[in-house]
């Protein structure tokens, strides 16, 4: 493929967002009949899914406790319902298990969820949470929960097997995807205007009329290249003002899978289980010597599901901020090939152990945790959750602060922004919420991004 000197859309990443936008936007051309994907070009430094996109968990879920985040992920749920075998998706629905101090806020998403039509149901009180559990899970034998949250659409998809099954649905439309070079800035326009007149790339300068980032957590690099901001100041709920908040953090997730036969974790009528997610401050000991990992009252959690892709149950637990300061953290752009992508021996106790809590069948199984690169180093924004918006009259950002791969719909939506129609669903998350105060409410969940 011949390198472009021009290209009405460029866009950056081929990952979900890249990949997502770009195709949605060749449909809207297409319809709109002025164009089609022949003008859209990705670019990325890896291949497709090279990054986070690539050893992603997949899930795909609603249980948020923020309403904009709750509607946005409805409508990326009917996204994935609409392909299902080129997005590799499996609709199995998801639970969310939680102790009483998370309760009031599981309660009130249920009801949320059945104002806009989301179907789930919810199972309260401690003796009626165990009989329901075990109804879906003979073993199940976790601690301490009060509430079930279990939402009937949703579940997970294969992280590249779905990115790939993507990019051939946007490669049919005339997309152009071009790997192996590196974005090294933007030339802006002379004058008043502040726009990108094209993309610096090492192999060459791309002439474009429209930029769109979807980098996942390479985004801070972007976010320096067109001179935005690195602190910021954030108006609080009660009109306090917080000044010099930096605009991205860095979290350590943490992810593994458990080498074990895919089949061995099904249902009690023999069926793929939903994906899980349990929060409980029930005391965790070590299924290694019983040793006491969390005390008791010490909330943490762990999400989970069999996957046949990841060869085993694959899953994760509460992230961790990265110390090293933002200015010097460099992030392998290829991602998984870099150290602070392999699971911790830590993490791996922990998770298992966590495992076993919630099941007898995991008992014993230490020894089958796999070591291979999984998880990774998340790009979070000062409130954790999204930023979409555009900059510089034509860049729109995708910064999805680490809730990416679930928001296949994020793309369709960025596309009919940019054919001249914006949703209410990107409204809430405008950059310009952290100066008018208009934050998103923050639930008693362990995890930044619940």
């Amino acid at each position: 493929m011949a390198f472009p000197k021009s290209s009405p859309y460029v866009i950056i990443g081929a990952g979900i967002h890249g990949l997502s936008t770009a195709y949605h936007l060749a449909l809207e051309l297409k319809a709109s009949g002025k164009g089609d994907g022949e003008d859209i070009v990705i670019l990325d430094k890896g291949g497709i899914a090279s990054g986070a996109s690539g050893i992603a968990c997949g899930v795909v879920r609603n249980n948020y406790y923020q309403p904009a985040m709750r509607e946005l992920m409805a409508h990326s749920v009917n996204v994935w319902e609409s392909d299902p075998q080129n997005y590799s998706y499996h609709p199995v629905g998801y639970m969310q298990i939680s102790c009483e101090s998370m309760h009031s806020d599981i309660g009130e998403i249920y009801e949320q969820q059945q104002a806009i039509g989301y179907e789930s149901t919810l199972i309260e009180g401690h003796d009626d949470c165990r009989q329901y559990m075990r109804g879906i899970y003979d073993d199940w034998q976790a601690q301490n929960i009060t509430s079930v949250l279990h939402e009937k659409k949703g579940g997970y998809a294969n992280n590249t097997k779905a990115m790939h099954g993507l990019a051939v649905k946007a490669e049919a439309e005339g997309v152009r995807i071009i790997t192996g070079l590196e974005v090294t800035g933007f030339k802006r326009a002379n004058g008043v205007s502040s726009s990108i007149r094209a993309v610096e790339t090492s192999k060459g300068n791309i002439e474009c009329d429209y930029v769109v980032i979807g980098a996942g957590p390479w985004v801070r690099d972007f976010w320096t290249m067109l001179d935005l901001p690195k602190v910021i100041s954030i108006k609080g709920a009660d009109g306090s003002l917080h000044d010099n908040v930096d605009m991205w953090t860095f979290w350590q997730l943490e992810e593994g899978v458990l080498n074990v036969d895919p089949e061995m974790f099904k249902t009690n009528d023999g069926k793929q289980p939903p994906v899980m997610h349990v929060d409980t401050d029930a005391a965790l000991k070590s299924v290694v010597d019983g040793t006491v990992i969390e005390e008791e009252g010490n909330i943490w959690g762990l999400y989970y599901k069999p996957d046949f892709h990841f060869g085993g149950v694959q899953g994760g637990a509460m992230p961790y901020p990265v110390t090293t300061p933002v200015d010097e953290l460099q992030l392998d752009p290829y991602g998984p090939a870099s150290p602070e992508w392999i699971s911790s021996p830590e993490f791996a106790h922990m998770w298992v152990s966590a495992l076993a809590h919630c099941h007898k069948r995991f008992e014993g199984t230490m020894n089958k945790f796999d070591k291979e690169p999984s998880g990774g180093v998340g790009c979070f924004t000062p409130d954790s959750f999204p930023v979409f918006d555009e900059f510089c009259e034509n860049a729109y950002v995708i910064a999805d602060s680490n809730h990416g791969y679930k928001m296949l719909g994020v793309g369709k939506l960025v596309a009919e922004h940019i054919m001249g129609s914006t949703s209410e669903l990107l409204k809430p998350f405008r950059f310009s919420r952290y100066a008018e105060g208009k934050l998103h409410p923050t639930s008693n969940s362990p995890f930044p991004w619940s």
